[in-house]
């Protein structure tokens, strides 16, 4: 009896390819204040895995959930949006 589970995904800038079959993706998003309502942007840093190392530094990435790959690997690539 197999349950599918939603996978979170994001969208992202790929900022680092120098890893063998790792990307690093940095997403962006934009947090208001709560009490200033200023809004600012807070970026993060994923290591997806790209199995045939073929997103370069400046592509546009979807990456989706999976199961740990490596230490901090738990991300994997769906498509390169360019």
């Amino acid at each position: 009896n197999m349950i599918k589970k939603n996978k979170r995904k994001f969208q992202g800038e790929v900022i680092s390819d120098k890893m063998n079959k790792t990307i690093v993706v940095v997403v962006e998003r934009i947090k208001e204040h709560k009490k200033y309502h200023k809004r600012y942007k807070v970026r993060r840093k994923f290591k997806v895995h790209d199995e045939n190392n073929s997103a370069k530094p400046g592509d546009m990435v979807t990456f989706e959930e999976c199961r740990p790959l490596s230490k901090e690997k738990r991300w994997t690539l769906v498509k390169i949006i360019k």
